[in-house]
């Protein structure tokens, strides 16, 4: 939800070369190049007043091609419509596009409700705000100016707005272009495996405070509404802000999911959205879990859908593009929108027969190879689950072993030894500061070394490129002793020769939100590879004291990597995660200092579920079926047999 100015291609046309495909290249280029823009410049028109349907007026700057003179072009123009909370007069959090805007569009930069300019007491996405999205669609829809079709751009908040105001199926409004958008309110963001994310939502309350604080820049020509403004924001400041950290931190019901978060998640109402959309999102971003699900739930609705996953965090999406025929941003934009919104032909979105310029439904940078390269859909057709079963002994500096072949038959737990600190030195806390900091390889952003010392790790050496794609799941039978609570931090590294372990991904659970909702809990290959915890009061479970393990799924985020052969796959368990997450203040009384056992053997099967593309899976794993009710097993046993066919077949054809 972080704002910051997108580094987007300046708009050089730009020729596209073919995405290659694991195992193999395609043959014909991607040949599309962008038009010519209609115009050199841009004109702006300020704080334009625009009443909404419960009679409080928003403020929106108008953007629109001009010519060498800065006057208007004459003419009807399609729309991008941008909502943004972090004040349309700020340079760089406002999401101008002007290189859009050259090519033939009018953009209308909106401050939402109780934010910059506009009037009203803020709410973070609640339901009068998605209202709001869809009375400006509306006003935009029927200017002077408009030519009645609308497109929705914007990044982060500006891109989370993006699928509300689609989901409320405004007129007009075409298509749209998330980047860095959020799925999930709740599970993406504000809390993680049930703690607060302390590391980034403050400081983002803050931004959105401070730049709803600002004089609004009529001011002078209109100081009584000015002030009129700056009290609403103020006492929305204390309403809102203050009352949901303090009710978050303290275990109330904020702490929780909850119709407040189910309200304000784009994926809760996704069945409603019917509007061309081209996700972009980043392996290391703040909305990493999310951005591969609202893909798929488009796609599911046979949507026109794309997702475009970079090497980013959340303030650089984008950097490095044009690289290896995946043009800029604009230029993905553009096209999206000259289709859509525009109307202009395009065999390649369309994927017609023949056509050399298609975009791949999946395009994504593999990490570990350092390559952009595709995938057919996601999950990934060709991906194949596997369960990597923990063995011990594991301590501290002393890895245990992941075994393909089931779990051992007998073994003692390993002791886990809580230590505060665990979390400071590693990539979590770049990835939930949004990014600050990151990006140029700093130790502790590219070796997890130092972080893992006081850990417990289970390694598994890879003896061919080992091509990950998708969710995982650490499935850990964990006792505690006296039954205390304690987060489990899931960290899956890739360990090179010289013994550099570098994140891929993490997960989080907290032992007492163990509990799975079994209608939303996701299984490919017969395994768990998606667990999905309702996180209500409700759900709470007891611990029990005499420290008998109970089975915890650790929801490990998404990841697109190639481990190389002779590097090493590692699992690191830990017991916090500093300061990314901090626990409520109840659970955090009830489990800090907690010593964890953690069991694997043939009565508590712990295991790493990870999916690989373009490889058969493994004989003799042993899949978590007891999770999947009779129906989903055998739905589940069928496409495993099915698919594990088609690979023997594809095996012996090379």
């Amino acid at each position: 939800m972080l704002l910051v100015r997108l580094i987007r291609g300046a708009g050089a046309s730009v020729a596209l070369a073919a995405l290659l495909l694991l195992g193999g290249g395609a043959s014909a280029a991607l040949a599309w190049s962008p038009p010519a823009p209609i115009a050199n410049a841009v004109v702006k028109t300020t704080n334009v007043p625009i009443q909404m349907s419960d009679g409080t007026t928003l403020y929106a700057d108008i953007v629109q091609p001009a010519d060498s003179s800065g006057n208007a072009l004459p003419g009807r123009f399609p729309v991008l419509l941008t909502q943004t909370p972090y004040n349309k007069n700020t340079p760089s959090l406002n999401f101008e596009d002007d290189y859009l805007v050259e090519h033939g569009y009018i953009q209308v930069i909106a401050d939402v409700r109780g934010t910059g300019s506009s009037e009203g007491a803020w709410n973070s996405f609640g339901p009068r705000e998605q209202q709001d999205g869809y009375d400006l669609a509306e006003w935009a829809r029927v200017q002077p100016w408009s030519d009645g079709s609308i497109g929705l751009h914007g990044t982060s908040y500006g891109a989370i707005n993006q699928f509300l105001t689609a989901e409320l199926q405004p007129p007009g409004v075409k298509a749209a272009f998330p980047i860095v958008p959020m799925s999930d309110a709740y599970r993406d963001v504000t809390f993680a495996g049930g703690e607060v994310n302390t590391s980034f939502i403050p400081t983002w309350l803050g931004l959105v405070t401070a730049t709803g604080l600002l004089p609004p820049t009529y001011s002078a020509s209109d100081p009584t509404e000015a002030a009129n403004v700056l009290v609403q924001h103020s006492g929305g400041a204390l309403s809102f802000q203050a009352s949901q950290i303090l009710d978050s931190t303290t275990g109330g019901n904020a702490a929780y999911d909850g119709p407040f978060y189910q309200v304000r998640s784009p994926i809760d109402m996704i069945s409603r959205d019917r509007i061309p959309t081209f996700v972009v999102g980043g392996w290391f971003d703040l909305f990493q879990r999310g951005e591969p699900l609202l893909y798929q739930a488009l796609r599911r609705q046979h949507v026109p859908t794309r997702l475009l996953m970079g090497p980013w965090y959340h303030i650089t999406a984008g950097n490095g593009l044009p690289a290896q025929g995946v043009p800029t941003l604009d230029d993905l934009e553009l096209r999206w929108m000259n289709h859509y919104v525009k109307g202009l032909p395009d065999p390649g979105l369309d994927n017609a027969k023949g056509a050399t310029d298609t975009i791949p439904p999946v395009t994504y940078y593999e990490n570990g190879s350092n390559k952009w390269t595709s995938a057919d859909g996601w999950y990934a057709p060709d991906a194949g689950f596997q369960a990597l079963h923990l063995s011990g002994p594991a301590a501290p500096q002393s890895p245990g072993t992941l075994s393909p072949t089931g779990p051992p038959k007998s073994q003692s737990p390993d002791t886990l030894v809580f230590n505060p600190a665990t979390g400071v030195c590693s990539r979590s806390t770049i990835q939930w500061t949004a990014g600050a900091g990151g990006g140029d390889g700093t130790p502790c952003e590219t070796d997890s070394r130092a972080n893992d010392a006081t850990s417990l790790s289970y390694d598994i050496p890879i003896a061919h490129d080992m091509h990950v794609l998708g969710p995982m799941n650490a499935r850990v039978w964990v006792g505690s002793t006296g039954g205390r609570d304690s987060l489990i931090t899931a960290r899956v590294e890739d360990v090179a020769p010289d013994g550099t372990a570098t994140q891929m991904s993490a997960g989080w659970a907290t032992i007492s939100l163990r509990a799975l909702d079994q209608s939303k809990t996701v299984f490919a290959d017969g395994l768990m590879t998606q667990p999905y915890h309702p996180y209500t009061q409700a759900s709470v479970l007891p611990i029990p004291s005499d420290g008998s393990p109970v089975e915890v799924d650790v929801e490990i985020y998404p990841t697109g990597w190639d481990l190389l052969a002779g590097h090493t796959l590692r699992l690191t368990l830990q017991e916090a995660d500093v300061p990314h997450l901090m626990a409520p203040l109840p659970t955090e009384l009830n489990s800090a200092g907690a010593t964890l056992s953690i069991y694997h053997d043939a009565a508590h099967d712990s295991e790493l579920v990870i999916p690989e593309r373009g490889a058969a899976i493994a004989p003799g794993l042993r899949p978590a079926v007891k999770r999947a009710s009779p129906k989903r097993a055998t739905r589940h046993r069928a496409r495993r047999n099915a698919t594990r066919r088609g690979r023997r077949k594809a095996a012996r054809r090379r």
